[in-house]
């Protein structure tokens, strides 16, 4: 790994000495990682992070070691349409802090390892009726990974267009393609003629529609 790398074709007078531990570290390692690390970027937003680090806090492993009330309270607020900002926020501290100790202290629940076996165990031991609104936040993280299923995977319905075209499709087209097929019978309702001008509109073309 300490020998003096050389591309092939190139000669050596006319290259800067490195090792080829140099060469799979710099050239190849770290770009790998770069490319990895942008990828996982492009993919998830701030939004879907913060969802994911919530979702973390609802982990039951190590006696719920990753609960915190103030990210929960963050989780519930992302849907206004499930707990009212004066009706249910103010008081959700509370609740969450009156069920950590709760599920604690109890030998029932020291050795759940997902989300799923907390819900199924707070139903088998009636907490769900106790802490409805602690209930309700583990329902729906149980349901977010479905509900916020990556344009790749709802995609995949779509197997019409699985060629070589399907490759070179970047996420913002995905999710066009993906909100059309989705949602089809609200499209069928738009005339063909409406789609049309809408897209001459929106700057001149070099074909005419």
């Amino acid at each position: 790994m300490n020998d003096v790398y050389c591309p092939k074709g190139r000669s050596r007078r006319r290259l800067k000495s490195f090792t080829f531990l140099h060469y799979f570290k710099v050239e190849l390692f770290n770009t790998v990682i770069d490319t990895q690390v942008q990828e996982l970027n492009d993919r998830f937003d701030n939004v879907n992070i913060k969802l994911l680090e919530c979702l973390s806090c609802l982990d039951p492993r190590d006696s719920f070691a990753n609960f915190n009330n103030e990210k929960l309270i963050e989780f519930a607020r992302f849907y206004p349409s499930e707990f009212d900002e004066l009706a249910d926020i103010p008081f959700m501290s509370s609740s969450l802090d009156n069920f950590i100790v709760d599920v604690r202290a109890d030998s029932n629940f020291v050795n759940l390892q997902t989300i799923s076996d907390l819900a199924l165990k707070m139903v088998e031991k009636r907490k769900d009726i106790v802490y409805p609104q602690v209930y309700l936040l583990i329902k729906l993280a149980l349901v977010l990974p479905v509900a916020t299923a990556s344009v790749e995977r709802v995609f995949s319905a779509m197997t019409f267009v699985k060629n070589k075209l399907h490759n070179r499709i970047n996420d913002d087209w995905f999710n066009s393609c993906m909100l059309t097929f989705v949602e089809y019978d609200i499209f069928d309702t738009i005339d063909d003629e409406d789609i049309m001008k809408y897209f001459q509109g929106m700057k001149n073309r070099r074909m005419i529609l």
